[in-house]
């Protein structure tokens, strides 16, 4: 029951719940308190409702964020609290004593406060908000960017600022309990003087040397960098904040380029969801502004997802553009037309070259270029459970896509029996289910099978840790958590999030990467991982959400997956390992693998899940296993072969292409000149002007 009213309520756990009932039961309580009237009762429900309002605030909880869209806002709360004082003063026979005027003086003087503080936190805001962002770009150097206001002022401002009004709510309180003025007074002096305070603390930080350069300048040193950093290739990316992972998985092919990299960003959010890397990194959130950038050196722009925003970089022509997608699967977005607006499209194998001759969409053969998979490198082999240990299934369903096709995700159909299945399979199996981040987000249905897949996992995990036949070493347990608790401190430290991070401006100024930070970084996520597995059981069921662990350390933990058309599947086949896919939308084993190529090496699901117990019957005796050649054969189709490196594959793709540019570039400035074409001389000056790309 309380798991519903959680869900019902979009709040994150049962204390957030808790602390919210408080807070909506304390007004009312106030109200009681007023007109009774009682000031130790009205003083315990103001404390509650101060706390909890705290509370929900501090945790971001969604409850206390809708309230302002019910007229309930944090204001709106405060300043009801304080006109039940003033009754409360009412209704004590207080109103012709000194201290009931000043309460309302105070009271009304400490709202005046409210406008200036709120302009000034909005313009500080604003003027620290630069026209381009970046990482790892030098523009220290360049221009003059002043350090951010203190942390403290602009955190969570207007709740602090309103809390400010606890000192005055007291000293009344004590006041009317022991009918003398004096605390009163006191305590309305010490808010109004912390509200002018915190306002004139404000004010050095709108003007002068504060200010962080206007646009015109940031956008002259960013043009300045260019020039003298000459990238070559370019990966492009729009998107919103949950699609970051579809840029985040280039990141490091992009460190591997043998040309110099950059990487394009349309919207903050993506920069603040960014993952960390050494490549440097431009966000510009202005199409106007990205287009009067200077990349006159870059050759090759690649693509990871069918934007709109994409035109803002199509539309140069000195550069050749290739799409890259984010993964590599059967779905229709595979083979999305707008692909040919591109040069070329790279997929990983043969596969993905023959979707696109089914498909008809107007990509030409000879226009797709196969370059594996990159990301795929830290996938592991198989050879078997290891004897002794209980054999793990992870289960990876997609989300529900935009369309409503029954087909997109097993979650509402099949997810339930899929999981029911293997959490009773006879000998006993683990589960592991890591839903797509997508979930829910258009389907109601799928968003409620997810609460209540996890609720199952969570109940069997419950149940197995206290039953007698699966044991843990806890001494060891307690030593991976305690490591696991030093790696994530120490990556808080590093990371910043354990203490101050400037805003955008600062960030932008300081955000060159430290290599021997970073490299700690990425050493410290791989025992971060390690110890994640040890600090649990071998057997235990959990629900994987968030960032970490990754989906490729879920596969590597795990000894077969059940997921549904996307590029999960593809992705898994990588690792040998048996796997299963869904007919959810009850196509029939035939047709659905004549639709699906990366299906054809899977135990194909019903809705019912009753297949289940082929692939487990492959996990417990893979020399029983009856598709395992197919699915190496299907890998190489898939993923392409093993040799050379996907990253030899791609860099030899971008070198390729960055000849076809630089050679159409030249062949333009060429045939303007000859032709003697209005405006020859200054094209022909621009493109002289661009160094050639190493190929």
């Amino acid at each position: 029951m309380i798991s519903t009213a959680i869900r019902v309520a979009r709040v994150g756990s049962a204390a957030e719940l808790a602390a919210a009932a408080l807070m909506m039961l304390g007004f009312p309580a106030l109200m009681l308190a007023a007109l009774v009237p009682s000031v130790p009762a009205f003083a315990a429900a103001a404390a509650v409702t101060y706390a909890a309002d705290h509370y929900l605030h501090r945790k971001g909880s969604y409850l206390v964020n809708r309230l302002s869209k019910v007229r309930a806002g944090l204001s709106i709360r405060f300043l009801i609290r304080e006109l039940l004082l003033i009754l409360l003063l009412a209704r004590l026979s207080l109103a012709d004593n000194l201290i009931y005027y000043g309460a309302v003086a105070c009271f009304i003087a400490f709202y005046g406060l409210q406008a200036p503080h709120g302009a000034l936190v909005t313009l500080i805001r604003n003027r620290r908000r630069m026209p381009v962002a970046t990482r790892n770009v030098d523009l220290k150097s360049r221009i003059r960017i002043p350090d951010a206001p203190p942390r403290f002022l602009l955190i969570r401002s207007a709740e602090k600022m309103l809390h400010l009004d606890l000192a005055a709510v007291a000293g009344i309180l004590v006041a009317a309990e022991m009918e003398s003025s004096v605390p009163g007074f006191i305590g309305i002096g010490v808010t109004l003087f912390l509200g002018c305070l915190y306002v004139l603390a404000l004010m050095p930080y709108v003007r002068g040397g504060k200010i962080p350069p206007n646009a015109e300048k940031v956008l002259a040193a960013v043009d300045d960098w260019l020039r003298e950093y000459k990238p070559e290739t370019v990966l492009y990316f729009s998107g919103s904040k949950d699609s970051a992972y579809q840029v985040n998985m280039w990141l490091e092919t992009m460190e591997q380029l043998d040309s110099k990299p950059l990487v394009i960003l349309r919207e903050r959010v993506i920069l603040a969801n960014l993952a960390p890397t050494t490549v440097p990194v431009v966000c510009v959130p202005g199409g106007v502004h990205l287009m009067n950038m200077d990349l006159t050196t870059v050759r090759v722009a690649v693509y990871a997802a069918n934007v709109g925003k994409n035109i803002h970089l199509l539309r140069v022509p000195t550069m050749k553009h290739v799409f890259i997608g984010h993964g590599d699967s059967d779905k229709l977005a595979s083979v999305n037309p707008f692909s040919k607006v591109y040069d070329e499209v790279w997929t990983a194998g043969r596969a993905g070259r023959d979707r696109y001759a089914i498909a008809d969409v107007g990509v030409r053969d000879d226009d797709i270029v196969e370059v594996g998979r990159p990301q795929l490198a830290p996938i592991q082999g198989w050879q078997g459970v290891p004897e002794g240990r209980v054999p793990t299934v992870l289960y990876a369903p997609t989300w529900e896509g935009w369309d409503g096709n029954p087909g997109n995700t097993s979650l509402v159909l099949a997810g339930e029996n899929i999981v029911k299945k293997l959490l009773k399979a006879d000998p006993p199996v683990r589960v592991l289910y890591k839903p797509h981040p997508f979930t829910g987000t258009v389907s109601k249905e799928a968003g409620a099978a997810h609460q209540r897949i996890t609720a199952l996992v969570e109940k069997a995990a419950a149940e197995r840790a206290a039953d007698p036949r699966f044991t843990v070493d806890g001494a060891a347990q307690a030593r991976a958590k305690a490591e696991l608790a030093r790696i994530e401190a120490r990556l808080a430290e590093l990371s910043g999030t354990g203490g101050d991070r400037g805003d955008e401006a600062e960030a932008t100024r300081d955000g060159v990467v430290d290599l021997k930070r970073h490299e700690e970084v990425a050493r410290l996520r791989v025992e971060w991982n390690d110890a994640y597995w040890r600090s649990a059981g071998t057997f235990e069921h959990r629900v994987v959400t968030g960032a970490e662990p990754r989906l490729y350390d879920c596969f590597n933990v795990s000894d077969a997956m059940v997921s549904d058309i996307s590029s999960v599947v593809s992705d898994f086949i990588a690792s040998g390992k048996p796997y299963a896919v869904t007919d959810s939308a009850e196509l029939g084993v035939e047709e659905f693998k004549r639709q699906n190529t990366a299906v054809r090496a899977a135990t194909i699901l019903s809705n019912s899940a009753a297949e289940l117990g082929e692939l487990l019957a492959a996990v417990r005796d893979p020399a029983a296993d009856p598709l395992a050649e197919d699915r190496k054969e299907l890998k190489e189709y898939l993923l392409g072969p093993d040799e050379p490196t996907s990253i030899e594959q791609f860099n030899t793709a971008v070198a390729d292409l960055a000849l076809k540019a630089e050679t159409r570039n030249l062949g333009q400035e060429s045939r303007a000149a000859a032709a003697g074409t209005p405006g020859a001389d200054e094209l022909s000056d621009a493109l002289s002007a661009q160094p050639p790309t190493t190929a």
